[in-house]
């Protein structure tokens, strides 16, 4: 039987952090690189043997309706459906409470996906590494520093089996800098093993004086991969690691999405896709426009541009290391680096809307600025007015906000 994928999408209680763009559309549709954050995981999983696809979270079932119609034409391979919780149940609650839907057919295995993740989605290598070992479960693994590692679950694993010898989500002290990437392939004994778990922990809170019902824990039916199956898993010897060399992040902050941005297109760019503008004097790639979009030639882009649907860049117009949404519009001579401009937006001329560049590798997208954090990708929501002239740097601006004077390393709100 074909191997199946489960996507988790969240819902819009958890996407806090995307704000203020989560506000006017959850962050699983979010466009990078000129597709939503999720088109980029059905994508990858073209690449191997899957015949069904679950989307599973606590959103409305109306908000992935017309993306799910969109992609079932595009993705004729496999079937693709959304599956709602009841409340949110965690990220190993959700896969039990919607067991019978993922074993049905009897899959040996299955992939399961964290929506927010931007990498490269080894898939068949991690199914490689399963067949070799006779896994139960793989994990996606990468190296990052080991100041960034405690942001992270952490695994610490044999080097010449692969094999997971310990994992610890978010320690307080350093055990490894390979990282969990939020990329699964499980055998379906798993819905077993999550069973278990969760008769533990209802034990656990029988028995525990100490327990607080308000915890977000506190539902008999949440229960999280991370803290709660992934340590005890360890335990066997059959869970393994495959370690990708190649790009990943997480998109969990709104100004993450840039750097994520760049990433996508810059594979796009290597994999000589079509979709991206070709390169030229004005154009350093990898840049995409979409069609609809209105890029006037004396206007310069990229590298690491996307501009959305309807957009309009005028001339003598700078864009770099920047997403430009759906109907923005930036007028003559105005310069946009390391910035989202919102839907609608409007940035007038020789306007300067910036952020800070980051390193690549690093995984936060704020900076220190006179010993205050700040968010390093300045954000204009939908329908920000930026006038003439005016300097925006490091901020973040809700939306329907005009801005008439110079501001930097502010919330705008």
């Amino acid at each position: 039987m074909a191997t199946k994928a489960v996507i988790l999408v969240g819902g819009s209680q958890r996407g806090t952090r995307f704000r203020p763009l989560s506000l006017d559309l959850p962050k699983p549709l979010f466009e990078v690189a000129g597709h939503p954050i999720i088109w980029h995981c059905l994508t990858a999983l073209t690449k191997i043997d899957v015949k069904e696809v679950f989307l599973i979270g606590y959103y409305d079932e109306n908000v992935f309706r017309d993306f799910i119609r969109d992609s079932s034409k595009e993705f004729p391979q496999f079937t693709i459906k959304y599956l709602r919780e009841y409340e949110p149940l965690g990220t190993a609650g959700g896969l039990y409470h919607f067991r019978d839907a993922i074993t049905k057919g009897a899959p040996k295995r299955f992939f399961v996906l964290n929506a927010d993740v931007c990498c490269s989605f080894p898939l068949k290598e991690m199914l490689q590494l399963s067949d070799d070992r006779e896994a139960d479960a793989v994990i996606l693994g990468t190296r990052v520093s080991n100041e960034a590692a405690s942001n992270f679950g952490c695994i610490v694993s044999d080097p010449a089996t692969k094999r997971v010898l310990h994992y610890v989500e978010k320690p307080e002290s350093h055990i490894s800098n390979l990282i969990n990437c939020g990329v699964y392939l499980f055998d379906t004994s798993i819905i077993s093993r999550i069973r278990k778990a969760m008769i533990l922990k209802n034990e656990r809170k029988e028995t525990d004086p100490l327990y607080d019902p308000s915890d977000e824990t506190g539902s008999e039916d949440v229960l999280r991969l991370e803290q709660d199956i992934l340590g005890p898993l360890a335990d066997d010897k059959s869970f393994y690691v495959y370690e990708s060399r190649d790009f990943w992040r997480q998109i969990k902050t709104a100004g993450s999405a840039v750097p994520a941005n760049a990433l996508y297109l810059q594979k796009a760019y290597q994999s000589g896709s079509e979709e991206l503008a070709k390169p030229s004097l004005n154009i350093l790639p990898p840049v995409y426009i979409d069609p609809t979009a209105t890029v006037d030639p004396t206007a310069k882009l990229g590298p690491n541009v996307s501009i959305g649907p309807r957009a309009i860049v005028g001339p003598g117009a700078r864009v770099r290391e920047s997403i430009v949404l759906e109907d923005a519009e930036i007028k003559h001579d105005a310069c946009v680096l390391y910035s989202i401009v919102g839907w609608g937006a409007k940035i007038g001329a020789w306007a300067r809307v910036e952020g800070t560049p980051t390193p690549a590798n690093q995984h936060s997208t704020t900076v220190l600025k006179n010993g205050v954090k700040v968010q390093s990708v300045t954000i204009l929501a939908k329908d920000c007015v930026v006038q003439d002239e005016i300097r925006v740097q490091n901020c973040v601006c809700l939306p329907y906000k005009e801005l008439k004077k110079d501001v930097a390393n502010e919330v705008i709100m």
